[in-house]
């Protein structure tokens, strides 16, 4: 264990895996949205409650933090660990609520394309988070960190050719500017993933 003195009453890992498993629920849930070309009131809704899921998890963590003198790990950690799981959530719901705004509707296969590797990636910062329980996992852990990395590269690949492909295509200045953000806000949710194998992979060094 991580710290094999940590109370029971203020289990951080239960609640970390709890946070990121709205992360892995908004990730699909996007995907679906992206699949359907239906970004209206319904889907917003739906995103929302799943954001709301993701912050109430990550006060819960921040008020225990406050509460309780042993942590599994150093608290600036963990306060950027919730940080940027947090922040993953807030990205995709961010996306499907200006995707609302600017009436973009229809299916859209870069968009599609984009959930599959955001799935991908938070599936992977859901394994490393959930093996950090133990230290015998630090392989597995390693090894989702090094994944999500991967599909950071992958996606940086994607919102190039995309964009590409967009200023050559579309005519329509306006649709332009409309997708070029939301193509790159993508793209920034999987910089955040990266962001969260970063944190894990510093906590790793310093457990080691």
């Amino acid at each position: 264990m991580f710290f094999k003195f940590f109370p029971n009453e203020y289990n951080f890992f239960d609640l970390f895996e709890k946070q990121v498993s709205c992360a892995v629920d908004a990730a699909k849930c996007f995907k679906e949205i992206a699949v359907k070309g239906l970004f209206d009131e319904t889907a917003v809704n739906k995103m929302a409650d799943i954001e709301h899921q993701g912050d109430d998890t990550a006060h819960t963590i921040i008020d225990q933090l406050n509460k309780t003198f042993i942590t599994p790990f150093d608290r600036e950690d963990i306060h950027r660990l919730v940080k940027e799981i947090d922040d993953i959530i807030d990205m995709i719901n961010t996306i499907v609520s200006r995707m609302k705004v600017y009436k973009l509707s229809g299916v859209n296969k870069n968009l599609i394309d984009f959930g599959s590797v955001i799935e991908q990636s938070i599936a992977s910062v859901a394994c490393a988070v959930k093996a950090m329980r133990n230290m015998k996992n630090a392989q597995t852990v390693s090894n989702a960190c090094v994944e999500v990395n991967r599909l950071e590269n992958v996606g940086d690949s994607m919102r190039d050719e995309m964009l590409a492909e967009l200023f050559e295509r579309e005519k329509d200045p306006i649709a332009v500017i409309k997708w070029k953000e939301i193509y790159q806000d993508a793209e920034t949710v999987l910089d955040i993933c990266e962001d969260v194998a970063h944190v894990v992979d510093s906590i790793l060094v310093k457990q080691a």
